[in-house]
């Protein structure tokens, strides 16, 4: 069975507990504190292999998670980091909160590997907290939590024409006479239950990838028959091929049946109806001559408006390089890069909700920001990257951190602290 959605939870790796020891060697009777630091909780990596094109490994298993840190040791020794996991999934896999529905990432384009959930902070040992009046601390600190959610994967089919028809119009023929690919071929409806992908070679150019879309009935849309399935891998294809029955073997109407399948994308995503558009007129195998009222029915409909209509037969191949030859030229006016659906919603954040913080002044006039959800973020998050650095100042800003700060006066070069941290506060 194809695969092209999936809900699992992931779990990061637990941060390890620093450690209370003191030094207790031969000759020093009062030895200070050595209790070393947690080791760093492993996250959970999701990367893009080349190799597969379902997402079947996450159907018979529902949890994934990191492992933790170790606790630290005596003798200044440092816990161990626990192991990164490795989540490998298709190209064009989207990874969504499943709760919100939100995106978590995309993994298409350039985006090959992405870090979704970062492990906890070590802590830090008893030895951080020795000072001049507390010379043998016996606290360490805790190691940050670890972070679960529940994951929606979803896969969509990156190729560069998409075939869409109703059933049994000879979307898999076309593609196995077209194409490397060997779909199912048979005289039954709703034989295409999964997307079939196809590399079409032309002899004196660049080739395109072209997917047989799974058939689509009124009411996809809404859910209706394979509804979503069906137009969740139509979003990424740049060309739309329609592929419909010209010798009315089915008994169908032909300009009604590419009406109707419009009228589904233009529900689901209006910005599907700007994608570059040809119609196949499939079956003239069936006909007596290359042209009938079918055929003269969908030009004087469709050609008016820019849509060439090809008569073809996928059985013999007659008419198949003309319309060929003609999708690579609508390719060749269309973007090349690959679209890729922006982050909106980042895990880290749901652990900070409703968490309190202060502001107070320091004796060097610094603002001071402190409070669980700002250690806790400051631990998740990765400052010395830029990607890393933005995405705090936009939690700082989405928690309202930034507006209150403001309404205390603070003014552009004034120091804003966290914790060890120290930034320079700019409107």
């Amino acid at each position: 069975m194809f695969a092209d959605r999936a809900k699992v939870i992931i779990k990061s790796g637990r941060g390890g507990d620093g450690h209370v020891s003191f030094r207790r060697e031969k000759y020093v009777p009062n030895g200070g504190p050595d209790g070393g630091d947690g080791g760093k909780g492993g996250d959970v990596i999701f990367v893009v292999d080349e190799g597969i094109n379902t997402l079947s490994d996450y159907r018979h298993r529902r949890k994934f998670a990191a492992e933790p840190g170790q606790e630290g040791g005596k003798k200044n020794c440092h816990g161990k980091n626990g192991a990164d996991l490795i989540l490998k999934v298709p190209e064009g896999t989207i990874i969504k909160d499943a709760e919100s529905g939100k995106v978590i990432a995309d993994m298409s384009g350039e985006n090959r590997r992405q870090v979704v959930l970062r492990g906890g902070r070590g802590g830090q040992g008893n030895q951080h907290y020795a000072t001049a009046t507390m010379q043998a601390p016996k606290y360490a600190q805790p190691g940050q939590d670890a972070i679960e959610i529940e994951v929606q994967l979803e896969l969509k089919v990156i190729a560069d024409v998409g075939l869409v028809g109703f059933p049994n119009v000879g979307k898999s023929t076309f593609l196995s006479r077209v194409t490397n690919a060997q779909p199912k071929i048979a005289n039954y409806h709703f034989t295409t239950l999964q997307p079939n992908l196809g590399v079409v070679d032309l002899e004196d150019g660049d080739g395109f990838v072209i997917a047989d879309i799974p058939g689509l009935i009124e009411g996809a849309s809404d859910g209706v028959g394979l509804g979503h399935e069906f137009l969740r891998h139509i979003e990424r294809t740049k060309v739309i091929i329609h592929i419909v029955d010209a010798a009315g073997t089915e008994g169908r109407d032909p300009i009604a049946d590419i009406k109707a399948i419009d009228k589904e994308l233009e529900a689901y995503n209006p910005d599907l109806l700007k994608k570059p558009q040809v119609i196949a007129a499939n079956k003239i195998d069936a006909i007596y001559g290359d042209e009938n009222e079918i055929i003269a029915a969908l030009r004087n409909e469709f050609e008016k408006d820019g849509i060439r209509v090809f008569p073809i037969s996928a059985v013999s191949g007659q008419g198949v390089r003309e319309l060929l030859f003609h999708v690579r030229e609508l390719l060749a006016k269309c973007p090349k890069e690959t679209f890729v659906y922006e982050q909106e919603f980042d895990p880290a954040l749901q652990f900070f909700k409703d968490e309190p913080y202060t502001i107070t002044r320091a004796d060097d006039g610094a603002f001071v920001v402190e409070g669980p959800k700002i250690e806790k973020m400051l631990g998740y998050t990765n400052l010395e990257s830029e990607k890393g650095y933005l995405f705090f100042q936009k939690f700082l800003r989405e928690q309202g951190i930034i507006e209150e700060l403001e309404k205390q006066g603070i003014e552009d070069g004034d120091t804003v602290r966290m914790y060890y941290n120290e930034f320079d506060y700019y409107k």
